[in-house]
């Protein structure tokens, strides 16, 4: 019998695969705990229909990161801090870096951002930001007084 995934199960596959089952596996453990749907045309035309608008999503999702990583890459960013003589008040976080590109007009969240550890002094610093899965933008921090 072929079934579509409902769920991940270990021993077949992800969710969404089309698999072969035996029946007895398929009508007396699958079904009844909603692991799986009966592979009917409509229920395979919805499957296929879901697939083709996830690779959609994937590839505007895809260029829009590029179009971004063209942007950024290369970009300078300054940051301001909070000093006294020299010395800075803290360290410059990803949540700054955030707030200065956001002030460039680049919507990057913190997470995405790479930092060399621990920047405690002003100066001018290199840093990464995640674009899309193997795409790292680098770009220039420039750690000034507030």
């Amino acid at each position: 019998m072929k079934v579509i995934l409902l769920t991940d199960v270990k021993s077949l596959g992800k969710k969404g695969d089309l698999v072969t089952v035996t029946d007895s596996y398929a009508k007396n453990f699958l079904i009844p705990k909603k692991m799986v749907a009966e592979a009917t045309k409509t229920a395979q035309n919805e499957r296929n229909q879901r697939i083709a608008s996830e690779e959609k999503k994937k590839a505007e999702e895809k260029a829009a990161a590029l179009a971004m990583y063209e942007k950024l890459n290369g970009a300078s960013v300054s940051v301001r801090m909070k000093c006294n003589e020299g010395r800075m008040y803290g360290s410059v976080t990803n949540a700054d870096v955030a707030k200065g590109l956001a002030d460039l007009g680049f919507d990057v969240d913190k997470k995405k951002i790479t930092l060399p550890s621990g920047i405690k002094n002003l100066g001018s610093y290199s840093a990464e930001v995640w674009c899309y899965k193997e795409t790292v933008a680098k770009i220039t921090l420039n750690v000034i007084p507030e």
